[in-house]
């Protein structure tokens, strides 16, 4: 059993690293409204693995210490990964509605955030910055899913994966 729990405990820090690193690796792309965070496909395991919602979190809220909006994205932006990632793991039957919830989510938490954080003033401005967000993060999740497909496909990372859910998903 103990075993078993520092298992998961590294196997949420590597995702945790994993999320930090390739977020401050393509920084100028990672923040403000027209954004392309790339670190944002590992949120697409949480369909296989709930498990990973809590390495993807801290993992976020690491890779928001350093943004731009400080304080705003380590919540905001946080919170808005939290709740993708357990929609991702707990609302979606099939791989390819796990990659609506992420655009979603961001569009409208990191589109209110921005809308705040810039003190922006009519409406508009919101739905304009929120598009920009979906947009983003669409184009990411597009490339995760086709990464996705593509690995579990394969036997031996599957293997490694070890999947608790979705074990016969349609895509």
């Amino acid at each position: 059993m103990t075993n078993n729990i520092t298992k998961k405990i590294v196997e949420n820090a590597i995702v945790a690293a994993i999320y930090f690193v390739l977020t401050i690796a393509l920084g100028n792309f990672a923040y403000m409204d027209i954004q392309f965070r790339v670190s944002e496909v590992l949120v697409l395991l949480c369909f296989w693995r709930p498990d990973f919602i809590i390495g993807v979190t801290v993992g976020t809220f690491l890779a928001n210490i350093p943004s731009p909006l400080g304080l705003y994205d380590m919540l905001f932006g946080t919170g808005a990964t939290l709740l993708a990632a357990l929609l991702c793991a707990y609302a979606s039957p099939k791989l390819a509605v796990a990659t609506l919830w992420p655009t979603i989510v961001n569009a409208f938490v990191v589109g209110a955030e921005l809308y705040f954080a810039f003190g922006f003033e009519n409406v508009t401005e919101f739905f304009v910055t929120a598009g920009y967000v979906a947009i983003g993060e669409f184009a990411v999740m597009i490339v995760g899913y086709i990464l996705w497909i593509l690995l579990s496909k394969n036997k031996g990372f599957m293997e490694v994966l070890a999947p608790e859910r979705h074990l016969a998903a349609r895509w």
